[in-house]
């Protein structure tokens, strides 16, 4: 008897061992689950399992706002037996009564599946695998919708197929998911919004509608988080908050300053594209003042940057801003404008100082110290910003004619007048004209816009008025000018009479 209540002793003890880690693993989870509620029914964050659904008569989206062509690759892929939404910026735009520009699509067809359907598609992107359905000069984005890092299906797939910086920036993200994966994948509330062309309803993920018309930009997550995922997120904020006329969410715009030394990690090549969109959308003061604001505008203009910081140049604040502001009010009134000449307004004065250093330490020619402080200028701007080299030759040309444009004796005021880019270095100096005449500089450069004056004259008068505007302006050399063509010697004739 006292055998069989030890034996039963041990078994219990033994039982009880076992099952302890199971009951205390059981009870971490249940905590887990409770707490997890917890934070779900105080958190700010949607729900994405349940997105809010609104009907055809209870959102403005209609096929005639959408693109005929967005319609065709919609129809396909539904066709095709895939899910396709409308996403992003598309529907946005039209709920807040804009035309929009792009028609951007959501399926969850693989990037091979749609390259199958259309004979007219290209598939493009390492970090993010894209289809680009082409038709003439229309382009339709097609993405398949994106799934989380630490799903069991990104466990199982190909690891090489996701990619993280040691900053936690995204360097290859091509894990697939469901639409709710992907609408939490996606950057701001306003943009996790899809419109089904088969029932013509708008699925709202993360409360996007109430932001668009409450008309604040808000960042879906953790906003840290995501903009270690893609500094460039800090741009998008701003540009989509000057873009769109909103303002940028407390929290979203909280971490920007502190996490703005990640932007040194973005490639020269996307810092341009991003360049283009933050300053030739018709919005680039505003743009430039949120930069500097948040600094994040080094990343694009260091030299720029270094002095707007020590006010070494007197003129290069104003300059910038009217630069920046003649470029708005051209793409306003749908005026041909390139992003030669803003590069070229960035970088006019920090080229000057280069000259002067070069000039002073080397003694150099006039000539030769602006092609020696060019090629400075040029090699540093390059690791921000890779500028294409159509681009520089033009910022070249804009520069050089300032130069030109000082001297008009002779034939060369006809010669600069025939110049191809005559009229942008004509532009230039009127800029340059306009602020270092300006009636706050008491040394007012009198001659500058003395110089501009004459050549908007110049440009506008008969062959006749030209050859008198010529003839009135004075050289700035003393005296005649010296001719510095050799003379022949006189031949001697040979009288020798050698036979």
């Amino acid at each position: 008897m006292l055998f069989s209540s030890t034996l039963l002793y041990h078994c219990a003890i033994n039982f009880i061992d076992r099952i302890r880690p199971l009951v205390i693993k059981r009870v971490i989870n249940l905590c887990k689950k409770v707490l997890g509620k917890t934070r779900k029914s105080t958190s700010n964050q949607p729900s994405f399992a349940q997105p809010n659904i609104l009907a055809r008569d209870q959102h403005p989206v209609s096929r005639k706002h959408i693109s005929q062509n967005a319609l065709k690759v919609l129809y396909r892929l539904n066709k095709g037996g895939f899910d396709a939404y409308l996403v992003g910026g598309g529907v946005r735009d039209i709920l807040l009564g804009l035309t929009p520009k792009d028609f951007d699509i959501a399926t969850n067809a693989t990037p091979e599946q749609i390259k199958a359907l259309f004979r007219n598609c290209r598939l493009i992107g390492r970090r993010f695998r894209l289809a680009h359905i082409i038709f003439g000069r229309e382009i339709i984005e097609v993405a398949t919708f994106r799934g989380h890092h630490d799903s069991d299906n990104a466990q199982q797939s190909n690891q090489k197929i996701s990619k993280q910086s040691e900053d936690g920036m995204l360097l290859r993200d091509n894990i697939y998911g469901s639409i709710e994966e992907d609408a939490e994948r996606r950057d701001f509330t306003i943009n996790a919004l899809y419109y089904s062309a088969k029932d013509f309803k708008v699925y709202d993920f993360a409360n996007g509608v109430a932001d668009v018309y409450a008309k604040q930009i808000r960042l879906i997550g953790d906003p840290e988080t995501r903009y270690r995922e893609d500094p460039v997120r800090m741009l998008r904020a701003i540009r989509f908050a000057t873009k769109l006329d909103m303002s940028i969410h407390q929290d979203t715009k909280a971490p920007i300053k502190s996490l703005a030394p990640l932007m040194a990690n973005i490639p020269p090549a996307r810092l341009f594209e991003e360049f283009l969109k933050l300053f030739m959308s018709g919005k680039a003061s505003e743009n430039f003042h949120l930069l500097r604001e948040y600094r994040l505008f080094q990343y694009f203009f260091p030299a720029v940057e270094l002095q707007l910081e020590q006010q070494t140049q007197p003129y290069l604040a104003d300059f910038i801003h009217l630069a920046l502001k003649n470029t708005d009010l051209r793409i306003l009134h749908e005026q041909r404008v390139t992003p030669a000449f803003l590069f070229a307004a960035m970088l006019w004065y920090p080229l000057q100082a280069q000259i002067q250093a070069a000039h002073s330490a080397e003694k150099l020619s006039p000539q030769d110290a602006f092609f020696s402080a060019l090629s400075v200028i040029m090699s540093e701007q390059q690791q921000s910003i890779a500028i294409p080299k159509r681009f520089q030759a033009v910022m070249k040309d804009i520069w050089i004619l300032q130069d030109k444009l000082s001297r008009r004796d002779g034939k060369r005021a006809f010669k600069t007048l025939e110049h191809p880019k005559f009229r942008a270095g004509y532009d230039f100096l009127l800029l340059r004209a306009e602020i270092e005449t300006s009636k706050r500089d008491n040394t007012a450069n009198t001659e500058l816009q003395a110089l501009a004056t004459w050549w908007g004259e110049f440009q506008d008068s008969d062959s006749e008025t030209q050859q008198r505007l010529v003839k009135s302006v004075v050289s700035s050399k003393n005296g005649p000018r010296r001719s510095t063509r050799k003379r022949r010697k006189p031949r001697i004739k040979n009288t020798s009479n050698n036979a």
